[in-house]
């Protein structure tokens, strides 16, 4: 694994775990596809570090299953503005 890519999966996991965020809000953070963060947190992080994978596991699984919240919250705002 080239040591670029190495860095940006240590950041990323970093930013996940330290904003709670999710692999949308990463990607645009960072300026890659939601795929190269998913590819990254799911494949490449538990090669480098095991525990840190495990604990951003927890992060992003917590935020696939309050997905159909925020979902249902941007729909309903959208309508109230209009």
């Amino acid at each position: 694994m080239q040591d670029y890519i190495r860095k940006r999966v240590l950041e990323v996991s970093q930013y996940i775990m330290e904003a709670t965020a999710t692999v949308r809000q990463t990607a645009s953070v960072f300026g890659v596809s939601k795929s190269t963060i998913h590819k990254d947190v799911t494949e490449r992080l538990p090669l480098i570090n095991p525990q840190l994978a495990q604990e951003v596991k927890v992060v992003l699984e917590k935020n696939k299953l309050e997905r159909h919240i925020r979902g249902g919250e941007a729909t309903r705002k959208k309508y109230q503005e209009a």
